[in-house]
């Protein structure tokens, strides 16, 4: 008997089959092409070449990977502006705007007049192709991460051009896609650009308000993630209605839901997640599946088409880091740095040689051919290779010269205890704590329900209190350790846990009062107080998290004499990054000028305004400032500290009186830590006796202050 032959089970055929391959090829390809150093995304669609109708034949491009195709193109793009810091981008606008336009203008310009006379294409072609040349990708960014010179401006500028360069290439290639969808008439472009910018202000004025009642109302992570993935499709929907390329409402949707999505809440991880996992590596295989090698290798045109792409590339993106490395005067290494992360041809240049490729001519010819498609992928498998070369060349040099500001903050300790007790806490607790968690940081988060002794009912309330608090730190991607812990006294269990494990900080949430007669802290809070000298962070939503949007810091006069003090300001900073809102910080001149030379070294993103005042309870005149949608920061002074005044004594009365419906956050800074004066760098590490000798300096000026009142 004959056995059949392997390939007369070939193509596979079998829905079953088609996904089981196809997942196998997402789950190998990047262990199998990383040992090889080649990137990700590369690997991807080299695979897709493979096992497509041009390599082996194994599966054909059916129209699930037209589906998922469609999606994982959406979702790349969407997932570029999300991650984007917009606020970074605001402080060096003019840089980046800079570096955008000539990396667009520059390649842009280079590539039509090489397309036109060595290639022999058309105009529209031309436009099209070298428009390719213009964009680029961050595929190197986490190079610079690595070496700890992200906060270097040439990478912010390279970051910021991004989405400006990227921005002008979809409009070109929506502007061309949209050529062939309609009659072309005399006011075609002109209505073409009406409609895009009329659609536009209505995607960015209507859906971040939709978005935020809708994450006010909806706290189930599934329903978020499915209204964010419909906002998506929507914003593509509209611009493909009108006659543009989706990509670009993809693109935009990300925009505007930038600042709803902090970049460590759990909604960004599972938006990251499934796209990473199924989505874009469908798409990434789908591409491969239309290039056909043979092209390349059958005639020397093919492999001269990909050899002018690949210069025009990389020539265009040298010569635009050059001329803002003239204008703005910056160092050799820092044009290395900016020409190193620019270069990188991925995303939108997919995005643009797709779109040509399926867009019919009058003649029956594509747009953009084969030789072009296949010229593509060289052009990214070599972008890729150079931008990652020179990148981690040109980031290694800057960090053995000390060019970037240490990445190490004083005080950087941290590990945080979350004391959960009820059900309508527990969600807002630990999103804030990662919030204000450092980024990529191993230190260890737990959470703790403490129970009495003969209370089972209550011990099986905690238990599932703490899985609730686990499920929400894993969604981020981070790992809590959870414990109930039995005591005779609640406060005491928290406080035995504290110091016992050595946690820097706790955050707990605030009592409510049943009653204007009892307690404004309750009994357990102010056991905690009294018997805790770590920071104590005691917090009340009334809105979800990541709708906050501004934060008011009420600082007491000299806190920067407090020990704590970089350490509530560093957490305070990470949160106003994580939800990318305004932080007006309410301070004595004294404290708002140490405050600004903390943020402007290590959080100059920020947006952060300055209300001087003279130090005191502040609480009544900022009620008129501080709305529903806003969080309170009070930084609390512990009775017998040096910023501690009698009329603190009336923060509770106010809180009652002005803010029972605001978002609310006391902190109790540490007295461990070593503390900031305005006197010494941000750098250094303080000792006791800088602190008393600034003390001392402070003592001399309000006896001479006071002695000049007499006088006069």
């Amino acid at each position: 008997m004959q056995m059949p032959v392997l390939s007369s089970y070939l193509p596979v055929t079998d829905p079953t089959w088609i996904f089981f391959l196809v997942l196998c090829i997402i789950l190998f390809a990047p262990i199998l092409l990383g040992k090889l150093k080649i990137p990700h995304i590369v690997g991807m669609i080299l695979a897709g070449v493979l096992i497509g109708p041009y390599g082996l034949h194994v599966l054909d491009k059916d129209s699930s990977f037209d589906l998922f195709g469609k999606v994982g193109l959406y979702y790349i793009m969407f997932l570029a502006s999300l991650e984007m810091d917009m606020q970074h981008m605001k402080r060096i606008r003019w840089q980046a705007m800079t570096l955008g336009l000539a990396a667009f203008i520059i390649p842009l310009s280079m590539g039509i007049v090489s397309n036109v006379f060595l290639l022999k294409y058309g105009l529209v072609t031309s436009i099209l192709l070298a428009s390719m040349y213009a964009s680029h990708t961050l595929i190197a960014y986490p190079i610079v991460v690595r070496y700890g010179v992200a906060r270097n401006r040439s990478v912010g500028i390279a970051v910021g051009g991004t989405i400006v360069t990227d921005t002008l290439t979809l409009l070109v290639l929506a502007f061309i896609s949209g050529m062939f969808r309609e009659e072309v008439q005399g006011w075609f472009g002109l209505l073409l650009l009406l409609k895009v910018v009329l659609l536009s202000l209505f995607i960015v004025f209507t859906f971040p308000r939709i978005a935020r009642w809708f994450f006010r109302r909806y706290n189930d992570g599934v329903l978020q993630f499915i209204f964010v993935l419909s906002i998506v499709f929507l914003s593509a929907g509209l611009m493909e209605l009108i006659g543009m390329e989706g990509i670009l409402g993809a693109f935009l949707a990300g925009l505007v839901l930038n600042r709803l999505i902090p970049h460590s809440a759990p909604l960004m991880h599972h938006l990251e997640f499934v796209g990473n996992a199924l989505f874009i590596p469908y798409f990434l295989i789908g591409v491969g599946m239309i290039i056909d090698v043979r092209v390349l290798f059958g005639g020397g045109e093919a492999l001269k088409v990909a050899s002018v792409m690949i210069v025009m590339a990389l020539s265009g993106k040298w010569v635009a880091s050059w001329v803002t490395q003239k204008i703005f005067k910056m160092s050799v290494l820092e044009r290395e740095l900016m020409f190193g992360l620019s270069n990188a041809q991925a995303a939108a240049t997919l995005a643009a040689v797709l779109v040509g490729y399926n867009i019919i001519l009058p003649s029956g010819e594509r747009l953009l051919n084969e030789e072009v498609l296949n010229g593509t992928v060289v052009l990214i498998l070599v972008t890729c290779i150079v931008s990652s070369l020179i990148t981690d060349v040109a980031a290694r040099k800057l960090a053995l010269k000390g060019g970037s500001i240490s990445e190490s903050r004083p005080l950087d300790e941290e590990s945080t205890l979350i004391a959960v007790a009820s059900p309508d806490t527990v969600d807002y607790l630990v999103n804030i704590a990662l919030l204000m968690r450092k980024d990529k940081s191993d230190a260890p988060m737990s959470a703790i329900n403490v129970v009495l002794d003969n209370d089972e009912k209550a011990r099986e309330k905690g238990m599932k209190l703490l899985e609730t608090a686990s499920a929400i730190a894993s969604a981020a991607n981070v790992q809590m350790q959870t414990k109930v812990r039995l005591a005779t006294n609640l406060a005491n269990g928290i406080i035995h846990t504290m110091k016992e494990s050595d946690y820097s900080e706790l955050v707990v949430g605030l009592h409510m009062q049943k009653s204007a007669s009892e307690p404004f802290f309750g009994p357990v809070l102010t056991s905690l107080l009294s018997g805790l000298n770590r920071q104590i962070t005691i917090i009340r939503c009334t809105v979800p998290v990541n709708t906050v949007r501004r934060i008011h810091v009420a600082v007491p006069a000299k806190a920067q004499f407090e020990a704590g003090f970089y350490h509530w300001v560093e957490r305070v900073a990470r949160l106003a990054v994580s939800l990318g809102c305004r932080v007006i910080y309410h301070a004595h001149p004294d404290t708002i000028r140490i405050l600004q030379r903390y943020l402007t070294t290590y959080h100059s993103s920020i947006r952060a305004e300055y209300v001087q005042t003279d130090g005191g309870n502040e609480l009544k005149r900022m009620a008129r400032d501080v709305k529903e949608d806003h969080l309170l920061v009070v930084v609390m002074a512990r009775r017998g500290s040096i910023s501690f005044r009698p009329s603190f004594e009336h923060i509770p009365h106010q809180i009652r009186k002005y803010y029972m419906n605001a978002g609310l956050m006391l902190i109790f800074p540490d007295v461990y830590a070593d503390a900031a004066t305005k006197d010494v760098s941000v750098n250094e590490p303080l000792t006791t006796d800088v602190r008393y000798e600034a003390v001392k300096e402070w003592y001399k000026n309000w006896l001479s202050k006071g002695n000049a009142k007499e006088e006069k």
